[in-house]
């Protein structure tokens, strides 16, 4: 197999001319997929997860937050030093890491040793999407790259239709230890793609994690922005986190019906994510600020609805539709604060998304436990969307105030 050309883009990154860039964005799709499929399905197994290693399901929820902050420890480390490397080789690397964690979860003795390897899992999230946007970006012409990146992004959504719904069937029948198993397995099948289907790809010689960390982290908008998502993405985490028991102890619904909730989440996600696209061409700020206040509302709707069984299926399909607009959104508003640190723009976007997974996860589990039953992790949803809202706002004072100041020079 002959290697790919390597050309230099206008804007002096590498670029690489390929024969087959559809197999190799499938491939890189498949990533995509397969850390949806890993990260979303822990949710639908929650309660044979608490049972097999014998913990509270509160408890057990603190397994997705340990996952959420190995995104967020993740994302700038491997961001900062891997600038510079072959982006083939660091995808693998990623993937064969994201395998090995996931058996060791599969494996996992008891809580505390399926904990760290939740947290060990989460190490290679953000940066594989970083990673794999830039390779995918360098494949087509310049066009055609927005719609390269998105078809990565959309593995995850798929993830969210098809394979956590599956996974979430599987943990039931056959046992939770099952569903990991699925993910080692789903992450092996990327390496294998990725190294068939996508050329070699140099890394950026003149990357500098350094100068890009001290551009991204010295603007108080990137912090802002980071915060909305940090904060206000929380509430659709909170809910998420007990699907399975909201609908089956507070609804009053059999167990087998948990994956049709999930789907309808996973469906919610992929119109949500079409529906951001035509709303940023309105406005990102003005979307940012609707899915802000419609999520508020909504959160209070789920938690009227929960006890009414088949009632909150539709409620749950307009949370993470609402959710994904806040998701795709935020990331237009970090590229476009970030300057010239878009590269670390992209992937912080995911440590920030998974910080809210943390806090929604963990302040859901934190009312459960307190006695306020299944449903009242809406209430704090409702509660991270109104901050989350607030924090946009104040977003906006500043930046108006930032040009007002800048005019006169």
């Amino acid at each position: 197999m002959t290697s790919s050309p390597t050309t230099t883009s206008t804007e002096g990154r590498p670029e690489v001319s390929h024969h087959r860039p559809a197999l190799a964005i499938l491939a890189l799709a498949v990533g995509g997929f397969t850390i949806g499929t890993t990260e979303f399905m822990t949710m639908g197994v929650l309660p044979e997860i608490a049972h097999g290693v014998d913990v509270s399901v509160p408890d057990a929820g603190h397994v997705i937050s340990a996952y959420a902050l190995g995104v967020v420890v993740g994302v700038p480390i491997l961001a900062f030093f891997s600038a510079a490397l072959p982006r083939r080789a660091m995808l693998v690397g990623l993937m064969a890491a994201y395998a090995a964690f996931n058996l060791l979860s599969a494996a996992a003795p008891g809580y505390e040793v399926l904990a760290v390897a939740r947290f060990l899992d989460g190490l290679p999230h953000g940066a594989y999407f970083g990673v794999a946007s830039l390779v995918a970006a360098s494949l087509v012409v310049p066009e055609r790259r927005g719609r390269a990146v998105a078809s990565v992004m959309l593995g995850l959504s798929v993830a969210n239709v098809v394979g956590v719904p599956l996974a979430t069937f599987l943990g039931q029948q056959v046992g939770w230890r099952t569903t990991y198993l699925l993910g080692g397995l789903l992450a092996l099948v990327t390496v294998a793609m990725v190294l068939a289907a996508v050329p070699s790809v140099p890394g950026d010689s003149e990357a500098s994690g350094r100068k890009e960390a001290r551009e991204f982290f010295g603007s108080l908008q990137v912090w802002l922005t980071m915060a909305v998502g940090a904060v206000g993405f929380g509430g659709m985490f909170a809910v998420y986190s007990y699907i399975a028991k909201t609908v089956t102890v507070v609804g009053g619904l059999e167990r087998g019906t948990v994956p049709f909730f999930v789907l309808a989440l996973g469906l919610g996600m992929v119109v949500g994510t079409w529906l951001a696209g035509e709303l940023a061409a309105w406005s990102v700020y003005r979307s940012l600020l609707l899915s802000g206040v419609t999520g508020i509302v909504l959160m209070l709707v789920y938690y009227a609805a929960a006890p009414h069984g088949w009632l909150l299926l539709p409620v749950a399909f307009l949370v993470t539709a609402t959710g994904s607009v806040l998701v795709v959104n935020l990331q237009l508003r970090l590229m476009d604060v970030a300057g010239d640190a878009v590269t670390l723009g992209a992937a912080m976007n995911h440590a920030a998304l998974n910080i809210a997974n943390a806090l929604g996860a963990w302040l859901g589990g934190l009312v459960i436990a307190g006695g306020h039953g299944y449903r009242s992790p809406a209430l704090v949803g409702a509660g991270l969307a109104a901050v989350g809202t607030a924090i946009l706002v104040v977003s906006a004072v500043v930046h108006r105030r930032q040009g007002v100041a800048a005019a006169p020079a």
